[in-house]
C-alpha cells in the first residue's frame, strides 16, 4: 500500500491511529494488517479472475478505452452483470500456465517498493517472469535483522535501499528521490509497504505504480481491510490491484480476484489460504498485462464504497447486544490482532479461535459471568460457550489473560501452569513456520494449537483424547470384566437424558448384570449431530484412506487383545456359549474389521469412454464417496458380530455411524466403544446408544441427517423402518429380515454328514440364527432313519452354563423369547404335528429351552410357515424322486434368505440350487 503526497501523518503498528488530514480519514498501511507468516505457493484453486475490463478489449462492441464504467449497488464490488467486470474461470493448470515466463520483448525495468515475505515472493516471481528488477526499496534493518525482501535482492546483486523515510515535513527528500530516479524504473510495484511514498516517486515511471490491497475495492478502503472483511461478515473477499493514488485506495482498478469467506476464517487463515498465494500471482499477472499493453484502468465507483480505519485494541471490545453470528465475526475479525476482548472476573479477557460449529455441543459447564452479556458464558471441555442476544451459541477455544498468558478456554478455571512466553515479531514468523512443519509431519492433527504436545501425538498418547469411563466390574470366567454402561456419544460415555436406565439381564440365571443408560429421542439427536459434525468437519474426512485403514487394523488388534473379555461379556449378556463366542461372535468380528481395513484404500471409481468419435474422445470419471451418517440397528442374536458386519463396511468407506444395539444385549457394543477410543478413532465417528426400538430405533430411522439405515431383525419392524426412511428423507436402507430357510435332504446323501449338518443348521447358537434351517424336507425312504439319528444326537447335547467349556447349548437370549418358543411349540402340537422330543423350558434357573424336534409337519401349519428363531427342528416328508414337488413346497414362502440341499448327485444339486428361490444355497 502507498501512503503519500498530501497526507501528512504516518501510520504503522507502532503509532497507528493518528488521524490523517484528508476528510478525517486514515491512509492505509498494509503493515496494520498484522499479516501472519504465509505459506509457500502451492496449487491454485478454481476461482474467478475479474479482468480485463470489457470496454478495453478490441472489438468488444462496448466502446473504446474512454468509455466510463457503470455504477454498481451499495456495499458490493463491481458486478459482471453491469458490464464493468467479466469473470473468467481458470482451472489449476490454466492459472499456473498464465504465470509462465513472459515474452522477453515485453520485459520491463521494475522497482519493487515494500517488505515482508509477500514482497519477497512477488520479487522472485517477477524476476522469474523475465523482468529486470533495477532496485529494491525496503525498510531498515530491525535489531540487526534484514527484511526478507532485502535479503533476497542482495543475494541476487540487485541494489537495495533502506531509507528510514522518504519525506520530511510533508515534502519529498531530494536525495532519496534522486537515488530512485537514477535507476530508470519503468514501473513501480508495491506489494506490501508500510512507508509513505511521495507522489514524485509514484508518478515517476512511464507506466506509473501499482499496489496490492486485500479487499474487493471500493469495499474496505483503508487500513485493516482483512479484519473488516471478516467483522462485516462478508460472504466474498479477495484482493484488488490498482493504480497508485495518494494513499486513500481510490486509484483506478487493474484487476481483482475473489474468494469465498469460510464461516470460521480468521485473518490468518484467509491470508494464508488465498490472499498471499493468489495475491502473488495477481501481482505478477498485473505486471504482465502492463507489459503487454493490455492493463485496464477502471475508475472505482463510489457507490458501495466503505472506509474503515486501523482496528485498534481499545476499539475491539465486544458488544454483547448482538446475535451470536455478529459476535463470532467480531472475534474472528480481530483474531490475532488486535484481539476482541471483554471484561470478566475482574480482568480483561481476549478471545481467539471462535467457531459457530456447535452441533452436538451441550450447553452445560461452569458459568462465567460476563457484564453486559445476554447470558453467562459456560466453560466446558470443548471451550468457552458464549451466547448472543438471539440465544444462539458460539464456541471460543483460546483465551488470553490480562497478564499476557494464553490458555485453552476449557482450562479457564484451572489456571495456567506457567507464565506465558512473549515472542518477538520475528519469533512469531518462526513459530508459524514451525507450526506448518508440524502440520506436515502430523496430518492427522486437525489444528496445531500452542498447547499441542507433538511427541505425545506421535506416540499416540494424546491425553486430550482420554475419556473418563464409569465401569461396572465383575469377576467372571477367571477374568475381571470392566464394562462401560453409559451411552457413547461424541467420544464420551454419558448418561441418557433424565438419567434414564434399565437393567440388562443375565439369561443364565435371570439376574441383573447392571443398569444401562436408556437412550431417549434427544440422545439420538445429539449422537447424529456428533456423527454429522465428525463427517463434515472432523479429522475422519481429512485423513487419507490408508490412515483410515490403519486405524481399523489397530481396532481389530485391540479386539483380539480383548478377545476373551469380549467373549465372556457376550456369554454373560446374550447366553452365547463361550467357546462359540470366542471363535464366532468375537473371532469373526475381528476378521471382519481386518478385511474391511484392507478395503479402505482400494475403493476406486471408473473411467468410462462415452464417445470414441474423433477428434473428441470423451471420458466419464466416477468417484465413490462416503454417504455421511449411517444409522445401524443391530439384533440380539450376534450382538458384536452384527455390529462388525455393518460398522466395518461403513467406516471403511469413510462414513460415520450411530449404532443402536439391541436393548437386551448392549454390553459388548459398549465395550467395543471403549476400544475405539484406544484405537484412536476420532470422536464422533462411532456413537453407540442402547435403547428401545420403538423410541431410539424409530428416531434414527426418521432422522433427516441420517443418510443410510442398516437393519437386521423382524420383517414387521423392517417394513416400518422402510416406511420411515421413505417418508423422512428417502434415505438409503438395507434390510436383513426374517427367514424360513428350507433344507432338502435327498436319499442319496451322505447320511451321517446330513444329520450332523442338519442339526447344526437348526441348533447352532441355540437356534438364534438368521439363516437357520427353518424347515427340513426329508426324502421318504430315509425319513425315519434321519429322525432317529437326530433324536439320538439331541439327547447327547449338554445344556448348561454357557461359560462351561463342555456346554454346547446355552440359555435363550431373554425371557420374552423363551415364552414365544413355548407358545410356538404349543401351536404345533395343537395343529397336529408330532412332538418327538423337547418343547419345554428346562427346569432350572435362567431361560433354557430344550432342543426340540417336530415331525409330520404339514404345509398349512403355522410352524411350517413361520420362523421360530429357536432350537426347533421342523421336519416334513416328500415322496421319493419327486424333485419338482418338493421344490414347489420349499419355495412356497415369503422368505428368501437361505436354503440348502444334500445329495451326492451333482446334476441334482445344480438343478435344485438353480430352482430354489433364495439368496444363498448351501450344497452339502
Amino acid at each position: 500500500a502507498v501512503n503519500s503526497g498530501r497526507v501528512q501523518s504516518k501510520f504503522s503498528p507502532i503509532n497507528a491511529g493518528r488521524p490523517g488530514e484528508v476528510s478525517g480519514r486514515q491512509p492505509r498501511s498494509h503493515r496494520s494488517e498484522a499479516l501472519p507468516a504465509p505459506p509457500r505457493l502451492g496449487a491454485v484453486p478454481l476461482l474467478s479472475w475479474l479482468w480485463p475490463w470489457p470496454w478495453q478489449r478490441p472489438g468488444n462492441g462496448r466502446g473504446g478505452p474512454t468509455s466510463p464504467p457503470p455504477r454498481t449497488g451499495a456495499g458490493q464490488p463491481p458486478s459482471p452483470d453491469h458490464g464493468c467486470l467479466r469473470s473468467l474461470l481458470f482451472r489449476d493448470t490454466c492459472a499456473s500456465s498464465a504465470l509462465g515466463p513472459s515474452d522477453p520483448r515485453s520485459a520491463m525495468r521494475i522497482a519493487v517498493i515494500g517488505q515482508s515475505l509477500f514482497g519477497q515472493e512477488v520479487y522472485c516471481r517477477l524476476r522469474k517472469d523475465g523482468h529486470e528488477v533495477v532496485g529494491v526499496f525496503t525498510v531498515p534493518d530491525k535489531d540487526g535483522k534484514a527484511d526478507p525482501l532485502g535479503l533476497e535482492a542482495e543475494k541476487d546483486g540487485v541494489p537495495v535501499f533502506k531509507f528510514p523515510r522518504w519525506r520530511a515535513k510533508g515534502q519529498a527528500l531530494p536525495d532519496v528521490v534522486a537515488k530512485y530516479r537514477a535507476l530508470g524504473a519503468e514501473l513501480n510495484v508495491l506489494p506490501f509497504c508500510s512507508q509513505f511514498i511521495p507522489m514524485e516517486v509514484i508518478n515517476a515511471p512511464c507506466h506509473g505504480s501499482i499496489i496490492y490491497h486485500p479487499s474487493l475495492l471500493p469495499r474496505h478502503r483503508g487500513a485493516s481491510a482483512i479484519n473488516w472483511t471478516l467483522i462485516h461478515g462478508d460472504k466474498k473477499g479477495g484482493f484488488s490491484i490498482f493504480w497508485a493514488d495518494d494513499g486513500l485506495d481510490t486509484g483506478d482498478l487493474l484487476l481483482q480476484k475473489e474468494c469465498e469467506i469460510l464461516p470460521d476464517d480468521t485473518v490468518s487463515t484467509l491470508y494464508n489460504r488465498f490472499l498471499f498465494p493468489e495475491g502473488v500471482k495477481g501481482m505478477v499477472q498485473a505486471v504482465r498485462l502492463i507489459a503487454e499493453g493490455k492493463a485496464p484502468r477502471c475508475p472505482q465507483p463510489e457507490e458501495g464504497a466503505t472506509y474503515e480505519g486501523i482496528q485498534r485494541k481499545e476499539a475491539a471490545k465486544i458488544n454483547w447486544e448482538q446475535p451470536a453470528v455478529a459476535i463470532h465475526n467480531w472475534i474472528r475479525g480481530n483474531d490475532k490482532v488486535p484481539g476482541a476482548w471483554t471484561e470478566a472476573c475482574g480482568q480483561k479477557l481476549t478471545f481467539f479461535n471462535s467457531t459457530l460449529i456447535t452441533s452436538g455441543l451441550v450447553a452445560e459447564g461452569e458459568a462465567l459471568p460476563i457484564p453486559g452479556a445476554h447470558r453467562p458464558g459456560l466453560v466446558t471441555k470443548e471451550g468457552l460457550i458464549l451466547f448472543g442476544n438471539d440465544d444462539r451459541m458460539l464456541l471460543v477455544k483460546n483465551i488470553q489473560l490480562e497478564d499476557g498468558r494464553m490458555i485453552l478456554a476449557s482450562h479457564f478455571f484451572k489456571g495456567a501452569d506457567s507464565s506465558a512466553l512473549e515472542l518477538t515479531e520475528e519469533e512469531l514468523v518462526t513459530a508459524e513456520a514451525v507450526r506448518g512443519a508440524w502440520k506436515r509431519i502430523l496430518p492427522n492433527v486437525p489444528e496445531v494449537e500452542d498447547s499441542t504436545d507433538f511427541f505425545k501425538k506421535l506416540r499416540g498418547e494424546d491425553k486430550e483424547s482420554e475419556c473418563v469411563i464409569d465401569y461396572v466390574e465383575k469377576a467372571v470366567n477367571r477374568l475381571t470384566l470392566r464394562m462401560p454402561h453409559q451411552l457413547f456419544i461424541g467420544g464420551l460415555f454419558v448418561d441418557a437424558e433424565g438419567a434414564k436406565t434399565y437393567e440388562t439381564i443375565n439369561p443364565t440365571d435371570g439376574s441383573a448384570i447392571c443398569k444401562v443408560s436408556l437412550a431417549q429421542v434427544s440422545d439420538i439427536d445429539k449422537a447424529v449431530a456428533a456423527a454429522k459434525d465428525a463427517f463434515e468437519n472432523g479429522l475422519w474426512g481429512k485423513i487419507s484412506a490408508r490412515d483410515r485403514g490403519r486405524l481399523l487394523y489397530r481396532l481389530a488388534d485391540l479386539m483380539e487383545q480383548h478377545q476373551e473379555e469380549l467373549a465372556t461379556i457376550e456369554a454373560l449378556d446374550s447366553g452365547a456359549v463361550y467357546t462359540l463366542a470366542l471363535k464366532t461372535h468375537v473371532g469373526m468380528s475381528i476378521q471382519t474389521f481386518r478385511y474391511f481395513a484392507g478395503w479402505c484404500d482400494k475403493i476406486q471409481g471408473s473411467t468410462i469412454p462415452i464417445n470414441q468419435a474423433r477428434p473428441n474422445r470423451n471420458l466419464s470419471l466416477t468417484r465413490k464417496e462416503p454417504i455421511g451418517v449411517c444409522g445401524i440397528i443391530i439384533p440380539w442374536n450376534y450382538p458384536l458380530m452384527m455390529l462388525a458386519w455393518k460398522t466395518a463396511a461403513c467406516l471403511a468407506a469413510g462414513n460415520t455411524v450411530v449404532i443402536k444395539p439391541a436393548q437386551v444385549t448392549p454390553l459388548t457394543a459398549l465395550k467395543f466403544a471403549e476400544l475405539t477410543l484406544k484405537a484412536g478413532i476420532p470422536k464422533g465417528v462411532i456413537n453407540i446408544l442402547p435403547g428401545s426400538g420403538s423410541l431410539a430405533g424409530q428416531r434414527l430411522s426418521e432422522h433427516p441427517d441420517v443418510r443410510k439405515i442398516g437393519f437386521t431383525g423382524s420383517t414387521e419392524v423392517g417394513k416400518r423402518i422402510m416406511e420411515s426412511c421413505a417418508l423422512s428423507n428417502l434415505k438409503k436402507v438395507s434390510l436383513e429380515l426374517g427367514g424360513k430357510s428350507p433344507l432338502i435332504i435327498f436319499a442319496d446323501c451322505d447320511l451321517p454328514k446330513a444329520v450332523q449338518m442338519g442339526m447344526s443348521s437348526v441348533f447352532f447358537n441355540k437356534g438364534e440364527n438368521c439363516i437357520a434351517a427353518g424347515r427340513l424336507f426329508i426324502e421318504d425312504s430315509i425319513h425315519d432313519q434321519f429322525v432317529q439319528k437326530v433324536v439320538e444326537e439331541v439327547r447327547k447335547m449338554k445344556i448348561g452354563n454357557p461359560l462351561d467349556r463342555d456346554t454346547n447349548h446355552g440359555p435363550q437370549n431373554h425371557q420374552a423369547h423363551l415364552q414365544k418358543l413355548m407358545e410356538y411349540c404349543q401351536c404345533g402340537v395343537k395343529e397336529g404335528a408330532t412332538l418327538v422330543c423337547g418343547g419345554n423350558q428346562v427346569p432350572r434357573p435362567g431361560f433354557f429351552f430344550e432342543p426340540t424336534v417336530f415331525t409330520d409337519v404339514e404345509d398349512h401349519m403355522f410352524i411350517a410357515k413361520e420362523e421360530s428363531f429357536g432350537p426347533i427342528m421342523i421336519i416334513s416328508r416328500f415322496a421319493d424322486g419327486d424333485v419338482d414337488a418338493v421344490l414347489s413346497r420349499a419355495n412356497a414362502t415369503e422368505f428368501g434368505l437361505a436354503s440348502g440341499v444334500f445329495t451326492r448327485d451333482i446334476n441334482k444339486a445344480l438343478y435344485v440350487s438353480d430352482k430354489l428361490q433364495a439368496g444363498t444355497v448351501f450344497v452339502n
